[in-house]
Protein backbone atom coordinates (compact mmCIF):
# COMPACT_ATOMS: atom_id res chain seq x y z
CA UNK A 1 0.00 0.00 0.00
CA UNK A 2 1.20 3.51 -0.51
CA UNK A 3 1.11 6.14 1.45
CA UNK A 4 -1.18 8.94 0.97
CA UNK A 5 0.08 11.73 -1.28
CA UNK A 6 2.70 9.77 -3.20
CA UNK A 7 1.82 11.16 -6.65
CA UNK A 8 2.74 8.25 -9.10
CA UNK A 9 1.70 6.90 -12.58
CA UNK A 10 -0.52 3.91 -11.01
CA UNK A 11 -1.86 6.17 -8.17
CA UNK A 12 -3.35 8.42 -10.77
CA UNK A 13 -4.58 5.97 -12.98
CA UNK A 14 -6.57 4.54 -9.92
CA UNK A 15 -7.78 8.20 -9.70
CA UNK A 16 -9.13 8.39 -13.16
CA UNK A 17 -10.71 4.96 -13.34
CA UNK A 18 -12.51 6.04 -9.97
CA UNK A 19 -13.19 9.32 -12.02
CA UNK A 20 -14.96 7.27 -14.80
CA UNK A 21 -16.57 4.81 -12.41
CA UNK A 22 -18.21 8.23 -11.10
CA UNK A 23 -19.42 9.17 -14.19
CA UNK A 24 -20.74 5.72 -15.04
CA UNK A 25 -22.51 5.23 -11.61
CA UNK A 26 -24.43 8.97 -11.95
CA UNK A 27 -25.18 7.91 -15.48
CA UNK A 28 -27.13 4.62 -14.09
CA UNK A 29 -28.60 6.45 -11.05
CA UNK A 30 -29.86 8.98 -13.98
CA UNK A 31 -31.26 6.02 -16.04
CA UNK A 32 -32.72 5.11 -12.84
CA UNK A 33 -34.60 8.22 -12.27
CA UNK A 34 -35.78 9.17 -15.12
CA UNK A 35 -38.99 7.68 -14.71
CA UNK A 36 -39.93 8.70 -10.80
CA UNK A 37 -42.17 11.29 -10.18
CA UNK A 38 -41.17 14.24 -11.70
CA UNK A 39 -42.58 16.76 -8.44
CA UNK A 40 -39.79 14.89 -6.28
CA UNK A 41 -37.35 14.57 -9.10
CA UNK A 42 -35.27 17.38 -10.84
CA UNK A 43 -33.69 14.05 -13.18
CA UNK A 44 -37.14 13.29 -13.86
CA UNK A 45 -38.58 16.89 -14.50
CA UNK A 46 -35.45 17.08 -17.04
CA UNK A 47 -36.32 14.21 -19.17
CA UNK A 48 -40.72 15.32 -18.84
CA UNK A 49 -39.21 18.52 -20.35
CA UNK A 50 -37.30 17.34 -23.39
CA UNK A 51 -34.14 17.25 -24.78
CA UNK A 52 -34.29 21.34 -25.17
CA UNK A 53 -34.48 21.98 -21.58
CA UNK A 54 -31.52 19.41 -20.86
CA UNK A 55 -29.30 21.29 -23.31
CA UNK A 56 -30.33 24.99 -21.45
CA UNK A 57 -29.31 23.33 -18.27
CA UNK A 58 -26.41 22.44 -19.20
CA UNK A 59 -25.50 25.40 -20.80
CA UNK A 60 -26.49 27.35 -18.44
CA UNK A 61 -24.11 24.88 -16.18
CA UNK A 62 -20.88 25.70 -18.65
CA UNK A 63 -21.28 29.21 -18.52
CA UNK A 64 -21.44 29.46 -14.81
CA UNK A 65 -17.69 27.25 -14.59
CA UNK A 66 -16.54 29.50 -17.08
CA UNK A 67 -17.78 32.67 -15.06
CA UNK A 68 -16.63 31.29 -12.13
CA UNK A 69 -13.01 30.69 -13.67
CA UNK A 70 -12.56 33.86 -14.85
CA UNK A 71 -13.13 35.32 -11.54
CA UNK A 72 -10.72 33.10 -10.08
CA UNK A 73 -13.31 31.51 -7.43
CA UNK A 74 -12.26 27.87 -7.45
CA UNK A 75 -14.43 26.77 -4.70
CA UNK A 76 -17.01 28.03 -6.99
CA UNK A 77 -15.84 26.23 -10.48
CA UNK A 78 -15.70 23.15 -8.57
CA UNK A 79 -19.43 22.91 -7.51
CA UNK A 80 -20.34 24.27 -11.39
CA UNK A 81 -18.37 21.42 -12.96
CA UNK A 82 -20.24 18.94 -10.57
CA UNK A 83 -23.67 20.35 -11.84
CA UNK A 84 -22.30 20.31 -15.19
CA UNK A 85 -21.31 16.57 -15.44
CA UNK A 86 -24.85 16.18 -13.96
CA UNK A 87 -26.16 17.32 -16.86
CA UNK A 88 -24.08 16.39 -19.00
CA UNK A 89 -24.84 13.05 -17.99
CA UNK A 90 -28.27 13.83 -18.33
CA UNK A 91 -28.41 14.97 -21.59
CA UNK A 92 -25.82 11.82 -22.66
CA UNK A 93 -29.12 9.24 -21.38
CA UNK A 94 -31.39 11.29 -23.32
CA UNK A 95 -29.45 11.11 -26.51
CA UNK A 96 -28.60 7.31 -26.08
CA UNK A 97 -25.08 8.43 -25.35
CA UNK A 98 -23.34 6.05 -22.51
CA UNK A 99 -20.62 6.93 -20.81
CA UNK A 100 -18.17 4.36 -22.35
CA UNK A 101 -19.03 5.55 -25.69
CA UNK A 102 -17.48 8.49 -24.99
CA UNK A 103 -14.65 6.85 -23.10
CA UNK A 104 -13.72 4.97 -26.51
CA UNK A 105 -13.65 8.24 -28.39
CA UNK A 106 -11.22 9.53 -25.98
CA UNK A 107 -9.37 6.79 -26.31
CA UNK A 108 -9.27 6.99 -30.19
CA UNK A 109 -8.27 10.67 -29.75
CA UNK A 110 -5.49 9.72 -27.72
CA UNK A 111 -4.08 7.13 -30.06
CA UNK A 112 -4.11 10.08 -33.09
CA UNK A 113 -3.12 13.14 -30.93
CA UNK A 114 -2.46 12.41 -27.22
CA UNK A 115 -4.57 13.07 -24.63
CA UNK A 116 -4.28 16.66 -24.09
CA UNK A 117 -5.27 17.83 -27.75
CA UNK A 118 -8.57 18.18 -28.85
CA UNK A 119 -9.34 16.85 -32.51
CA UNK A 120 -10.14 19.96 -35.35
CA UNK A 121 -13.46 20.35 -36.74
CA UNK A 122 -12.76 20.46 -40.06
CA UNK A 123 -10.03 18.86 -41.66
CA UNK A 124 -6.40 19.89 -41.08
CA UNK A 125 -5.14 23.14 -43.09
CA UNK A 126 -1.82 22.81 -44.46
CA UNK A 127 -0.16 26.41 -44.86
CA UNK A 128 -0.32 27.63 -48.52
CA UNK A 129 2.60 27.39 -50.38
CA UNK A 130 3.01 29.17 -53.77
CA UNK A 131 3.00 26.59 -56.42
CA UNK A 132 6.75 26.30 -57.90
CA UNK A 133 7.69 29.02 -61.33
CA UNK A 134 7.55 27.08 -64.33
CA UNK A 135 9.54 28.30 -67.05
CA UNK A 136 7.06 29.65 -70.29
CA UNK A 137 8.20 28.41 -73.31
CA UNK A 138 8.52 30.81 -75.98
CA UNK A 139 5.77 31.67 -78.60
CA UNK A 140 6.90 30.75 -81.95
CA UNK A 141 4.91 31.93 -84.86
CA UNK A 142 3.12 29.02 -87.36
CA UNK A 143 5.27 28.61 -90.37
CA UNK A 144 2.00 27.61 -92.93
CA UNK A 145 0.61 31.31 -91.29
CA UNK A 146 1.82 34.64 -92.76
CA UNK A 147 1.69 37.91 -91.19
CA UNK A 148 -0.23 41.06 -92.97
CA UNK A 149 1.16 44.29 -93.08
CA UNK A 150 -0.80 46.56 -91.53
CA UNK A 151 -0.05 50.44 -93.07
Amino acid sequence: MQAPGVNTLAARLDYFRDMSDSLERLYLAVIAAKDLDPAVSRTARLFQRGPAKMAKKLAEEAIEVVIDAVNGKTDAVVRESADLLYNLTVLWASAGVRPEDVWHEMERRERLLGIAEKLPKSPVKLPKVPPPRVARRPIVALESRTLRKRY
